[in-house]
Formats: structure tokens, sequence, C-alpha cells
């Protein structure tokens, strides 16, 4: 297996939350509310698996070792304009965090939520499509067997120590008790 063929697995399941807020959005807008058992997974799965994990891997690991290599101007373009894309999506879902603990209580709360919540469905399928199709076939060109059989080793060790931090910080949380 190569390198991108991880990362695009990980990409099927946020396309298939993707979807589930496509779905969900007009139905929070009819309601006017968003229920907490449906917005903190959310918010949960965006921070943990797609930026931490996902990303992480990305940028940690194989757009670090793309960064390295004598690239195009446009590979060089676009690996810039997707780590900008992961930054915004970043920024959208903490604004999401912070909507969440002023809602229900502040009357634009949910607008907010809402907002941010399409605009991770549009910027993810634009972004995936990218990586997918043009940034991974291109840039993997560039190594060796040895080099994306290290890759990948070291995406297995990556995800263990995620696996770790994640309910580490879960014991850490209750620890301190109610926010």
């Amino acid at each position: 297996m190569r390198p991108r063929g991880p990362l695009m697995i990980e990409h099927r399941l946020i396309e298939k939350m993707m979807r589930i807020l496509a779905d969900k959005i007009p139905k929070i807008r009819e309601a006017q509310k968003v229920e907490p058992a449906f917005i903190d997974p959310v918010i949960d799965f965006m921070r943990t698996y797609t930026d931490k994990i996902h990303h992480g891997k990305e940028e940690a690991i194989y757009f670090r070792e793309c960064a390295k290599k004598e690239m195009t101007a446009a590979e060089a373009r676009m690996l810039k304009e997707l780590l900008h894309e992961h930054e915004i999506s970043r920024r959208a879902v903490e604004t999401i965090a912070q909507a969440r603990k002023r809602y229900p209580k502040e009357e634009n709360a949910l607008e907010v939520i809402v907002e941010k919540l399409e605009f991770l469905v549009e910027i993810y399928r634009g972004h995936i499509d990218k990586e997918d199709h043009r940034f991974f076939p291109d840039s993997e060109k560039y190594f060796s067997e040895a080099e994306q059989a290290a890759m990948l080793k070291e995406f297995l060790e990556f995800d263990k120590k995620m696996v770790q931090e994640k309910y580490k910080t879960v014991v850490e949380d209750l620890q301190k008790g109610p926010a």
C-alpha cells in the first residue's frame, strides 16, 4: 500500500460525516435547534479524527516529506493551499465549539453553528477531491518504495500515539469535573 491509501480510507469516513451534516443541516434550520447529542460528537469527530488524526498524519508526515522534495511550482502552491484549507477548517470547528458553549442561551449561536457546518461540508468536498485526485497522485512520484514504506510505518506509530493522547485527555477532563 502507498501512503495515500490510509489517507484516502480516512477521507471516506470524513465524506460520510459530511453527508450526515449535509442531511442534518436543513432539519436543524427547520427545527431552529440542534441537539447536544448530535453536535457534541460532530465537534469531537472533527477535532480528533479529522484534524488531529487525519490532518495530523498529512501535515506531520506526508506533507512534511513532500516539502523536502523539489516539487513543481504548481505542486508547491497546492501543498500550501491544502495546509491553508486545514487551518480554516480547524478555525471553523473551533468557532462551532465556541458557539456550542453559548447555545441555546445566545440567540445567534445556532446560526453560527449552522453556517460553519455548511462551510465544512463545502470545503471538504473540494479539499478531499483535490487531495485524492490531484495532489496525492502527483506528489507520490517523488518517493521511493523505501520512503513510502517508512511513511506507512510512521502513520501506524502516529495512530497509536493519537489513541493514547485522546483517552488520556478524556480521563484528565473527567478528573477535573464539570466545567
